[in-house]
């Protein structure tokens, strides 16, 4: 999944060799810590929290069978 959100985010941002994420497991869920170029936060985000919410179901749609829900933070 890390690979999937990965690729997704190189397609998105104008700077993709600056990103870097950090997988953390919890009981329930899988969070994602995603740290980027401080000019493509906006284009992660999107207007309204739309394109990051986007990724989010995109990756809670193909999550495996553990069954974990995907949670997405973006540092800045």
């Amino acid at each position: 999944m890390k690979s999937l959100l990965e690729n997704i985010l190189k397609r998105i941002v104008k700077n993709p060799e600056d990103i870097m994420i950090i997988e953390r497991d919890e009981e329930t869920q899988k969070i994602f810590e995603i740290s980027v170029n401080s000019g493509d936060v906006g284009q992660i985000i999107g207007k309204d929290g739309r394109t990051i919410k986007s990724i989010n179901t995109i990756l809670n749609a193909a999550k495996g069978i553990d069954g974990k829900k995907f949670v997405l933070k973006v540092l800045r």
